[in-house]
């Protein structure tokens, strides 16, 4: 199957055709690991791609695809500067193709075995031999090829299982057919298994291609999300509008987008006012409101007003390209429970072989007359339904399946080893502002001698701040119509506030902390600021040239969502914790009104660090739930790192998981995921390996001695084909998750 890629720095995805199996998977790995100049490579069945980090001084691109031809599979180099909906049409069209081909392989194989049962007769090897010949020559010819190539690695996969029971089963038909009465005279009856090898190829082909559709419908979740995006822009040109393809759209453009089109891509409005939807990122049903300088964000729908933007971001740069990347590179992850099969596919494929050749020879021995047959029969379907595709499509399948359906949920997973790691989840560390809370703070109250004049000293120093409160700050001097100057030097000290020089002044505005650090006092103003912390209101402290003049008082609401996230994470067994920069009197108001009994308040980004190892040091598994830059650190260190979406970017990249609805619900909703997945895979697994422990002893012929009972190679293949399909299934049951 063929799956585009992206390159980028030292990370090269590069489609793999032909795997079929966890030994195929596993082979592939292990030429790429053993390239001089890769670091690490992860070869996934489910996507029909490889993942390879290299160092591009040792190696190029076309090197790592000729290591992957060379162990017979095919791989093409993708196209590094193509669109997300080039490389998604280009996906498709290869499943596509590969699901044709399939398809004719398979109609003209069981053509051929429909045709085989009125001919096996005695007497017409012939018309069978010539039967088989286009089945084996044409429709399961890519088995006998890869097979052969793996055999010059000095390696097998499951096209080594079938190609050599279907290849002695035909060897010793077609020496019966050439020589039949010569072995007949030496009392040898002349059997003939050419059914069985014709059933065999068909049975396989079609596990191959319920397979392959079953592949392409875990990646609609892709096509969902490249499906928001509209087909053309209308470009503002020399007075007039141009409407142009999406692909020809660039950073600078001016686009006029109608009431009820698609926003094209990200950008900000330069004229007009309307409500847009933005529930495909946020999941809100009500419109926002947009005007002038607002930002707004591809794939979005405009409501009742027009709009004119200005283009910021296209192609692979937009927040929904982002998140189509995520998603690819999730689906395209292997979880650690993933290793345990990996292990087991790089010995099992050999193992099989000696477990069919022990059998062979204890038939010959010890079995019935004829001998011979019995002992040709039983190695043939042990080496049948023995192939491990079950074991390969076990977890690759789940974790696609997972994170395709997470995305829909608003709930972006990085990967199967972050959806293990949830699964085992026991505390979810949350970060106040912007999580607990809305992280919009408003300013209640101000208290000094000219509190005018200090909310405008203050308000112009936080003008450069990104953080919260300084953003209040700036809106209440706004609100009040206070005139903003601009400061000469500007200073943020993480955790504590900020400094700086307003028209000669030396302004500071931040917590207490900040105030010991510089050596002011609070002086008259601590009982106040005592009394707003009782009241839950975060308290800021503004000094000038070395004297407090006023203290304020903001308040961030409790978002709704957060205790009923909290009792959700309480009855699925985890225990919340809270941490904040702000005061512990505040920091234990908001956590009683959510819920929430352990609290660590004045912390710094450090300090939050420091909270997540000491509970990691519990033996806690443990989750970190922020929004902000000084969240990173904690999000980075924890067990699983989970980020706001409406947050900054740094604290997106830092996690494992963001949830881009920014709804503190997401988080039992991905925990919830996470357990349902892992239950899949291990049932997967459980199935595929039972499966290859009780098949391989029933094929080897452990029933016959009691009960007489033999599996044929044909019936073999149909259970090989069955149990793969079934794995496939199963993880097709979480595209219905409801979490």
């Amino acid at each position: 199957m063929t799956v585009t890629g992206t390159q980028r720095e030292n990370e090269l995805t590069i489609p793999v055709q032909g795997m079929t199996c966890a030994a195929c998977t596993a082979r592939v790995q292990r030429t790429l690991e053993r390239t001089p100049g890769v670091s690490a490579a992860n070869v996934n069945l489910m996507t029909g791609s490889a993942t390879v980090s290299y160092d591009p001084a040792s190696t190029t691109p076309e090197r790592l695809v000729d290591a992957i031809r060379d162990t017979g599979y095919g791989a093409e180099l993708p196209d590094a500067g193509a669109s997300i909906e080039e490389m998604t049409g280009a996906e498709d069209a290869a499943r596509d193709r590969e699901r044709r081909e399939l398809r004719s392989k398979f109609a003209v194989s069981l053509a051929a075995a429909l045709l085989s049962i009125p001919l096996s007769m005695p007497s017409r090897p012939w018309l069978l031999f010539a039967l088989t010949l286009p089945v084996m020559g044409w429709a399961g010819r890519h088995f006998y090829s890869r097979a052969w190539s793996a055999f010059r690695h000095r390696t097998a996969d499951m096209n080594t299982l079938i190609a050599v029971g279907t290849g002695a089963a035909f060897g010793y038909s077609l020496c019966v057919t050439v020589a039949g009465s010569w072995l007949a005279a030496r009392g040898i009856q002349p059997h003939v298994y050419y059914e069985p090898v014709i059933w065999i190829i068909t049975l396989v082909l079609l596990g191959n291609l319920l397979e392959a559709r079953a592949r392409s419908r875990t990646a609609a979740a892709i096509r969902r999300l490249i499906e928001l995006r509209p087909l053309t822009a209308r470009v503002v040109r020399d007075g007039g509008e141009v409407e142009i393809p999406l692909a020809r759209l660039q950073p600078g453009d001016e686009v006029l987008v109608l009431p009820g089109e698609k926003i094209p891509a990200d950008g900000a409005v330069v004229d007009g006012t309307s409500h847009v939807d933005e529930s495909m990122l946020t999941g809100e049903p009500t419109p926002v409101r947009k005007a002038a300088g607002d930002r707004v964000i591809g794939a979005t729908i405009n409501g009742n007003g027009a709009l004119r933007l200005r283009v910021e971001q296209v192609g692979g740069d937009t927040v929904l390209s982002r998140i189509i990347r995520l998603v690819q590179q999730a689906q395209g992850s292997k979880a650690p429970i993933q290793r345990l099969a990996d292990r087991i596919a790089a010995v099992f494929v050999p193992v099989v072989m000696g477990i069919a050749a022990v059998t062979f020879i204890v038939w010959l021995v010890v079995g019935p007359e004829p001998a011979y047959l019995h002992a040709l029969v039983s190695a043939v379907t042990v080496l049948i339904i023995a192939c491990p595709c079950a074991m390969g499509l076990a977890v690759p399948t789940a974790v696609m399946v997972a994170t395709g359906r997470g995305a829909e949920l608003g709930i972006l997973i990085k990967g199967g080893e972050a959806l293990e790691r949830s699964s085992r989840l026991d505390t979810v560390v949350f970060d106040k502002t912007g999580t607990v809370t809305e992280g919009k703070p408003t300013v209640q109250r101000i208290v000094g001698e000219d509190e005018a004049e200090a909310l405008r000293l203050a308000a112009s120093l936080e003008r450069h701040s990104e953080h919260p409160l300084g953003e209040a700050i700036v809106a209440a001097g706004a609100a009040r119509g206070l005139v903003l100057t601009e400061p000469r030097q500007f200073e943020s000290l993480t955790g504590r506030g900020v400094i700086g020089i307003v028209e000669g002044r030396r302004v500071a505005v931040g917590n207490a902390a900040l105030l010991a650090g510089l050596g002011i006092s609070p002086g008259r103003f601590a009982p106040q600021a005592e009394a707003f912390a009782a009241e839950a209101h975060t308290t800021v402290f503004i000094a000038v040239d070395g004297d407090v003049v006023a203290v304020i008082a903001l308040a961030d609401a409790v978002r709704p969502a957060a205790r009923e996230a909290v009792q959700a994470l309480r009855r699925m067994g985890l225990e919340s914790v809270m941490l904040t920069g702000d005061d512990a009197r505040t920091a234990e108001v908001v956590a009683r009104a959510v819920g929430i009994d352990r609290v660590a308040a004045g912390l710094l980004p450090e300090g939050k660090l420091e909270e997540v190892r000491r509970l990691q040091s519990e033996g806690r598994t443990v989750a970190m739930v922020g929004d902000g830059i000084n969240d990173a650190p904690a999000l980075a260190q924890a067990d699983v790192g989970i980020a706001m979406g409406t947050g900054t970017d740094v604290a997106i990249e830092a996690g494992d998981i963001t949830l881009m609805r920014g709804d503190p619900l997401g988080v039992p909703g991905a925990v919830a995921l996470a357990r349902r997945t892992m239950r899949v895979m291990r049932q997967n697994l459980f199935w595929a390996f039972v499966y290859n422990m009780v098949g391989i002893p029933i094929a080897a012929g452990a029933l016959y001695p009691v009960f007489g009972l033999r599996l044929t190679p044909a019936f073999a293949a149909a259970a090989m084909a069955v149990s793969s399909v079934s794995v496939v299934m199963n993880s097709l049951r979480l595209r219905a998750a409801k979490v």
